[in-house]
């Protein structure tokens, strides 16, 4: 019988991959596999990147993130990452992964009914400004108007409710799925609640997206020169039911196969041989020596936050 693994989880957000340890995707996911125990005395951490409470612990760490933000492999032993390469060191698991309804991009595609196309237009679902984001939103609805219903150009007369985007969003054709940053690998909920609204995406964001969905589900941005050329995409397929009706029956998936890094048993293969080794890359000397950064960053947020206030 093999021992437990003591682990430990810190500086993940709160919400859909947090909240309680219990609710935390990675964690269910190793429960399933693994004899687990949640300890503050760990052989294991598992940290995100929205603090600093890591550097208390000299254990192996293993860094987690759903944001657009590189392993720091001076601070972490291994990494969860959206980026690519697969090292020694970095895996990558893209955000929509471990989202809810992942699970129904594994399954066959229902062929598209005619209603579909008559839905209306466009949506877009966001709160924070992004000027990329927001200059695309303006070319688009001089077009036909896109309904906002977000706190960002909202024009539908109220915020869609929390846990009622994906219902809201499959009542429209097109929708505005932009990542908040373009980086190689970095793919987020977004595209994946698109799908489970059964619209199609206009994307932006990870360049390489046509590695992780099929290219014939969306209007990748990627794919163009410019926006302009984006609109005219959409416009064309707006007024091409046939087309459009073919591009929803299409998988999710390339070949309707899910790709290997997304694969549980690769994924927990990889946590299999980091627990198995009991590898450290940073001694724990020198994990130790980090601590003196904790009261640093913590001061630096409080007076961040102070000066945000007074604003």
């Amino acid at each position: 019988m093999t021992d437990p693994i003591k682990l430990k989880f810190s500086d993940f957000w709160t919400g859909e991959v947090s909240g309680k340890v219990e609710n935390n995707p990675i964690y269910k996911m190793l429960r399933r596999h693994f004899d687990v125990v949640l300890s503050d005395d760990p052989d294991f951490l598992i940290y995100d990147s929205n603090g600093y409470q890591f550097l208390k612990y000299d254990c192996i760490r293993i860094f987690y993130t759903g944001e657009n933000r590189r392993p720091n492999f001076k601070q972490c032993d291994y990494a969860f990452s959206f980026d690519y390469p697969a090292t020694e060191r970095n895996y990558r698991l893209p955000l929509y992964r471990l989202w809810r309804g992942y699970g129904r991009l594994l399954e066959p595609r229902q062929p598209a009914t005619a209603d579909l196309a008559a839905r209306k237009f466009c949506c877009f679902l966001a709160s924070k400004p992004i000027p990329t984001r927001d200059a695309f939103f303006q070319q688009l609805s001089a077009y036909r108007q896109v309904d906002a219903g977000g706190g960002l150009f909202n024009n539908i007369g109220g915020r869609v409710p929390r846990g009622g985007e994906v219902d809201w969003m499959g009542g429209y054709k097109f929708s505005i799925v932009f990542e908040n940053a373009s980086h190689p690998g970095y793919t987020t909920e977004k595209i994946l609640n698109a799908f489970l609204a059964n619209t199609v995406p206009i994307y932006w964001g990870n360049p390489l997206v046509s590695q992780d969905f099929n290219p014939a589900t969306m209007i990748n941005c990627h794919d163009y020169e410019s926006f302009e050329q984006v609109v005219e995409a959409v416009r064309e397929l707006d007024q091409d039911d046939a087309r459009y009706l073919q591009m929803l029956s299409e998988p999710f998936l390339l070949g309707g196969e899910e790709t290997d890094f997304c694969r549980e048993e690769n994924i927990v293969g990889r946590f299999a041989q980091i627990f198995k080794e009991k590898k450290a890359f940073i001694p724990a000397a020198n994990k130790r020596k980090q601590r003196i950064n904790l009261v640093y960053y913590q001061v630096r947020n409080a007076l961040s936050k102070r000066l945000r206030r007074k604003k």
